[in-house]
C-alpha cells in the first residue's frame, strides 16, 4: 500500500532533502521525473533531483525544512516551506557568506505509486539573493 502521500512529501523535505539521503531519494522520485523549474544544466529525472539536493546540501550548512501547510487533492501534494541554513559553499557563484538563509517557497508535486513524477516550484528568489548579500534591498520595501 502506497504510503499517505501527505506523510511521504513531509518526510521527503524534513527528513530526505536535509540529510542528502540519495538512496531514500531514489525510493521516492521515479528515474524519468520532469522538473518544471530545472535550472539551466541541470538534467531532468532524479538525477536532477540528486543534482539540486546535493547541489543546496553543498552551499547551505544545517539545513531544516519548516513545512507550513500541505495540501492534497487527488496525486497532487502542495507543500508550503521555508529552507532554514547557513551560506556555507558557493551557490550561483556567491562565495560562502556565513549568512543565515531562510527561503520561503511553495511546490506542487504529483505523484504515481508513491513516487514523484512531476514537480514545480515557485520560490522567493530574489529575497534569497538580498539575505545572501547580492542584491540590494530598498529599506521602504522591508516590513517593519
Amino acid at each position: 500500500m502506497v504510503e499517505d502521500l501527505k506523510e511521504l512529501t513531509r518526510r521527503t523535505w524534513e527528513d530526505i532533502l536535509p540529510s542528502g539521503d540519495v538512496e531514500a531519494l531514489a525510493a521516492v522520485v521515479d528515474p524519468e521525473c520532469v522538473n518544471h523549474d530545472t535550472p539551466p544544466g541541470m538534467p531532468q529525472g532524479f538525477e536532477g533531483v540528486k543534482q539540486m539536493m546535493l547541489m543546496l546540501r553543498g552551499a547551505f550548512a544545517d539545513q531544516r525544512y519548516e513545512v507550513h501547510r500541505l495540501i492534497r487533492e487527488g496525486e497532487t501534494v502542495v507543500i508550503e516551506c521555508t529552507l532554514h541554513g547557513r551560506h556555507t559553499g558557493e551557490f550561483m557563484g556567491i562565495r560562502p557568506t556565513g549568512r543565515e538563509i531562510a527561503l520561503r517557497s511553495v511546490h506542487i508535486v504529483r505523484y504515481r505509486g508513491g513516487r514523484e513524477v512531476e514537480t514545480w516550484a515557485l520560490q522567493d528568489r530574489l529575497g534569497l539573493l538580498q539575505q545572501l548579500g547580492a542584491m540590494p534591498q530598498r529599506p521602504e520595501l522591508v516590513a517593519r
